[in-house]
């Protein structure tokens, strides 16, 4: 095989956006040869821009009719874990839009599909292809930062207006989306911090419901986390400020990094701080530091680097960016973030996965909109607002 033969599962703004790359033959090793949507107009606007391309109400249709090897899934949240593992079983690869799904034990059902058939399995964390974030993975892994002591994040320039949230009846709600900014936009930040800093013991959160927007989900929140070595991490997101910040800072006992306007600053003590404060004679004096400032010197390369990974990960094997059974950890964050919020207590990990779903259900009984399988708007292009924004 030296294509792999895709099918786009949901024809709206992703959807269409994948689509319109690969059917340009910007992502080599992939061929667009199906579509599927189940809103008649998204069917009927498919047809018109790709003509040559069978197009499907149902995506039972699409896995069955041998036109693909592999699926994007560019459903709403809901829809993602389930249609994952049934296009696995059923014989193709995947590659999924965040999150994985709306709570970690749904997420579990792609997860078991994709080790029962040994299909690749990828999630759509584009932000992983940012060269800030991997140098910053990189020296917080080979231990150039020592122990890790404090993670604090400000991520507010999520900035939406009513009018997005009017864009569509599934937005913003239990049911139809599944959470508000910490499912929808802060996915991919939750996703970086504990890919950097890692998975938390536990998590207090503050999710206040509809603070900026006429909605029925949080448009703010703030989560304080905690390790098991005894670091802490601090997450703060809304949709209700501009400007807004994006200021990421990492704190070890041999040093500081901060991302921040586009560049990675890095502060390097001489000797680890621990041993440094109980062993100093002198009271008001610190370690040697050392400066550095980097920029990056490649692009990042956002869903066209991970679609192409995708590619390489089914042709040649090559390790996955984000391989699919990584999308349940910033899903575990989330749902702990929310779980602590309803209960006003701490939520510990491991999560109680099946407390979680029982009032994730309450709230979707009791939400203005049922899930809906129709995705929103077929922009056909990328926008900004999908990458790193600093």
């Amino acid at each position: 095989m030296d294509k792999v033969r895709i099918g786009i599962i949901g024809f709206g703004n992703m959807g269409s956006a994948h689509a319109k790359v690969i059917a340009n033959n910007e992502i080599p090793g992939l061929a667009l040869t199906c579509i599927c949507d189940n809103d008649a107009a998204k069917r009927t606007l498919a047809a018109e821009r790709y003509p040559h391309i069978p197009v499907y109400a149902e995506y039972a249709e699409l896995l069955k009719s041998g036109l693909a090897d592999a699926v994007v899934i560019a459903t709403p949240h809901c829809f993602h874990s389930s249609i994952a593992a049934a296009a696995m079983y059923a014989g193709l690869h995947v590659l999924s839009e965040k999150p994985a799904d709306v709570a970690a034990s749904r997420a579990r059902e792609a997860i078991k599909a994709a080790r029962d058939t040994g299909k690749v399995y990828a999630i759509m964390f584009n932000q992983r292809t940012n060269p800030l974030f991997r140098r910053a993975k990189e020296i917080v892994e080979s231990g150039a930062l020592g122990e890790r002591k404090r993670a604090v994040w400000i991520i507010t320039n999520w900035y939406r207006t009513q009018a997005y949230y009017d864009s569509g009846a599934w937005r913003a709600t239990w049911g139809g989306e599944g959470g508000g900014v910490l499912l929808n936009q802060a996915p991919h930040n939750l996703d970086i911090l504990q890919w950097i800093f890692g998975m938390p013991r536990r998590i207090r959160a503050f999710c206040s419901v509809a603070k900026y927007h006429n909605i029925e989900v949080e448009d703010d929140a703030t989560i304080y986390a905690e390790y098991e070595n005894g670091a802490t991490a601090t997450f703060i997101t809304t949709t209700g400020e501009c400007p807004g910040t994006n200021r990421l800072e990492i704190s070890g006992d041999l040093g500081k990094l901060v991302l921040e306007d586009g560049r990675l600053k890095w502060w390097r003590l001489s000797e680890h701080e621990r041993e440094f404060c109980f062993t100093s004679s002198i009271g008001m004096y610190q370690p040697e530091v050392q400066y550095e400032e980097i920029v990056p010197e490649e692009p990042e390369t956002a869903h066209r680097g991970i679609l192409c990974n995708f590619a390489d990960a089914v042709l040649h094997g090559a390790p996955l960016i984000a391989p699919g059974e990584e999308g349940i950890r910033e899903l575990t964050i989330s749902n702990a973030a929310y779980l602590s919020s309803w209960t006003d207590n701490w939520a510990e990990l491991p999560l109680d996965e099946a407390l979680y779903a029982r009032l994730l259900q309450e709230k979707v009984d009791a939400s203005d909109k049922t899930p809906l399988f129709v995705s929103q708007g077929s922009s056909q292009e990328y926008s900004e607002r999908w990458q790193v924004r600093w």
